[in-house]
């Protein structure tokens, strides 16, 4: 199975996750976005479409904004035929932000207006969290543990004027992933166990279908054991098997 690999300019964490994804069992393509434009069916021939984390396009106008006009502009017909065919499709930090500006996250709750913006502190964020995956529609996550995935963000806060958006999200299976203080239990907004004020703790949300995942945590960052030997107890496997549950099922698809 062949991952599709996403690369805007700026995008710079691409290269870590063709590692990563390969670890978990998957071969993986990084194909420019400039050139995908010319030919957008193409994204039809992967059995997985992943979107990497990093700057895409220095962040102009907002973090994940101009690449999500990409997406809306060149790749909506390609994505949504992608999506809605079961295939999963993975966005990671500046991804994640993309997916949710573009309108593919939440998905089907399109209507529920949230998203991802300047952390609550104000200030940039790059160290280790502890997640939590509770019960959702999610593919990637169902059965995963707690496990530690490092943060680097600035605009990584969901948020929502709409007062139910939370109570929404929880009825509708959307919540993938929480952020949890070092005990693994909720961090409950408190900070720093949620590094960015996210409403519900929330780090990671699904679609309606469990085939879309977007993340702010790395967990491209935490799969080897040379990138978690110097953070005792604070375990790498569940990136990886959340990986790995992501490869999984595109071979079933």
């Amino acid at each position: 199975m062949k991952a599709l690999v996403l690369k805007a300019p700026g995008t710079n964490r691409d290269r870590d996750l063709v590692e990563a994804l390969e670890l978990a069992g998957s071969q993986a393509e990084v194909v420019p976005l400039a050139i995908l434009r010319e030919a957008p069916e193409r994204i039809q021939k992967y059995g997985m479409v992943v979107v990497p984390g990093g700057f895409s396009y220095g962040d102009a106008l907002g973090a994940g904004k101009l690449l999500a006009l990409d997406l809306i502009t060149y790749f909506q017909e390609a994505m949504s035929d992608f999506v809605a065919s079961g295939r999963p499709v993975l966005g990671i930090c500046n991804g994640f932000q993309a997916l949710v500006k573009a309108g593919l996250l939440p998905g089907s709750a399109r209507s529920l207006q949230v998203t991802l913006t300047a952390n609550e502190k104000g200030r940039f964020e790059c160290r280790w969290v502890r997640l939590a995956a509770p019960a959702s529609h999610c593919i990637w996550t169902q059965g995963l543990e707690d496990f530690w995935c490092p943060v680097a963000h600035g605009e990584g806060r969901l948020a929502s004027f709409e007062n139910e958006a939370l109570a929404r999200l929880r009825e509708g299976g959307h919540i993938a992933l929480i952020y949890t203080n070092a005990d693994g239990q909720p961090a409950g907004g408190e900070y720093p166990a949620n590094p960015n004020g996210s409403i519900g703790d929330i780090a990671g949300l699904c679609n309606e279908q469990g085939n879309v995942l977007g993340l702010m945590p790395h967990p491209e960052n935490a799969v080897f054991s040379y990138q978690t030997a110097s953070l005792p107890g604070k375990s790498g496997k569940g990136a990886l098997e959340l990986l790995r549950r992501g490869v999984a099922f595109a071979l079933q698809s």
